[in-house]
Formats: structure tokens, C-alpha cells, sequence
């Protein structure tokens, strides 16, 4: 009995002892994983910076010919692309060997644009839109029927601009995260332009303000930009802007 006991007690211990070992190898061969991956991405940028040579007018004309792609990509709110299937493609348009029609291709990018951009309005209006619920239950918030809201941080006792005039104003504008994306003010030079010839939103604050006021305004994407976005990417489709805005002059 005492040696079945000691038998089974030996297994039992060689058993947890491999369970050991296999948790081990298994650590081991993660880690090992993670450093062949971490020197393949080394080998791969080493490899990168050998081949590319700006001097090189092809080489030259390809870089820039990606970073213009490339640019165009992160505008409509792509990150990356199986850059292995890009190439590939490049190559066999060059041969006349390209697996689908040009006008597929097309279709198929029109299509996975169109699906991105959906998704991107759907968060961005939806971002958007719960900003504005909050920010409407200030009581120093005022709303119009259009979906515009203002704060009147000074009162002017001018004259209202109509559609006909043009103004002269300082402003400052940002994305509801804070993010300044224009500012006639830290450039210290206001800007004149007609009512009529901005965004719907300026044009109806506008027409609302008298001249000496300074308003902070909140504009739904669909008084802004909406899906067009602006400033090479520096307001982002379907954003939700905030504006403080000075109206020195009717001119």
C-alpha cells in the first residue's frame, strides 16, 4: 500500500512538474514570437531606408506619388492598406496583367469609401449631437429653430448685418474637444467677408448679432461642413464646430 501511495504521489509530482515545464515553453515561445516579430519590423525599416533613394528621379517620383495617395487616404479617414496587394496591383496595371477592370476597381472603391464615410457620420454626428443636448441645458445657452446655439459673452448695441452686407470680424474656431483649428485672432488680423459667403451657420449667427457683440457659437455639422469636412482634415466630416466670434464692423 505504502509503495502504491509513493508511486502515485511520484506521478503526481512529475505531472504538475510538466505542467510546469509546458507553461515555461509556452512563456518562452511567446516571448521568442514577440522578439522575431519586433526584428522583423527592424529588418523591414532597414531594409526600407537602404532601397529608397530621393535622388533617384523614379524613386522620387514614387514617394511622392504614395504621399499624395497616401494624404488623399487619411482625408477619408483611412489608416492603412494591405500595402503588399497595393503594390501589387501598381505592377500589374504596369504589365497589363491587372486581376479585376478598371471600372470594378472603381466601383469597389467607391463603395468601401462609402461604407467608411458612413461609419464616420454616424460617430462624428452622434459625438455631435450628444454635445449639444448638454451643452443646450446651460442656461446662458440660446437655440434657434435651425439647431444653432450661442452664448453672448458681450453685447453690441450696433446695427444687425443683413444677407446684402459685409463684415468685418474676429474669431477663433475649435472642434468640441478644445482642438483650435483657425483663429483670425492669433493671427491679429480680423477678416472681412460677406454674410452670405460662409458656412449657414455663420450667416444665420450673424444676422442675429449686432455689431460690438461677441458671441461663443455652436454649429451642428449640418450648419458647417458636414460631410465635405475642411481644412485639409483639420475639421474632420460631420464635426460639430464652436466658434467665438467678435463682429467689429458692418462694411
Amino acid at each position: 500500500m505504502k509503495k502504491f501511495i509513493v508511486v502515485i504521489a511520484s506521478f503526481l509530482i512529475g505531472f504538475a512538474s510538466f505542467g510546469q515545464k509546458k507553461k515555461d515553453l509556452i512563456k518562452e515561445l511567446a516571448q521568442l514570437k514577440a522578439k522575431t516579430t519586433e526584428m522583423k519590423a527592424q529588418l523591414s525599416q532597414i531594409q526600407k531606408a537602404k532601397e529608397l533613394n530621393l535622388n533617384d528621379s523614379l524613386q522620387s517620383f514614387s514617394y511622392a506619388f504614395g504621399v499624395s495617395v497616401g494624404s488623399n487616404l487619411k482625408t477619408i479617414g483611412f489608416d492603412a492598406l494591405s500595402y503588399q496587394a497595393f503594390a501589387t496591383a501598381l505592377e500589374d496595371v504596369m504589365k497589363s496583367d491587372e486581376k479585376i477592370t478598371l471600372q470594378a476597381a472603381q466601383k469597389q472603391i467607391q463603395n468601401t469609401i462609402q461604407v467608411k464615410q458612413d461609419k464616420i457620420a454616424q460617430e462624428q454626428s452622434a459625438e455631435g449631437e450628444q454635445f449639444l443636448a448638454e451643452n443646450r441645458k446651460r442656461p446662458e445657452i440660446t437655440s434657434t429653430d435651425s439647431g444653432l446655439q450661442y452664448e453672448v459673452l458681450k453685447k453690441g448695441e450696433g446695427a444687425l448685418p443683413t444677407t446684402a452686407d459685409k463684415v468685418k470680424v474676429h474669431y477663433s474656431g475649435m472642434l468640441i474637444d478644445g482642438t483650435v483649428f483657425d483663429s483670425s485672432i492669433e493671427r491679429g488680423e480680423p477678416i472681412t467677408f460677406a454674410v452670405t459667403g460662409v458656412i449657414k451657420g455663420w450667416t444665420e449667427a450673424l444676422q442675429l448679432m449686432p455689431v460690438g457683440s461677441k458671441w461663443k457659437v455652436f454649429i451642428p455639422q449640418d450648419l458647417a461642413y458636414a460631410q465635405r469636412g475642411a481644412g485639409g482634415g483639420a475639421i474632420p466630416p460631420y464635426a460639430t464646430l464652436i466658434f467665438e466670434m467678435e463682429l467689429l464692423a458692418i462694411e
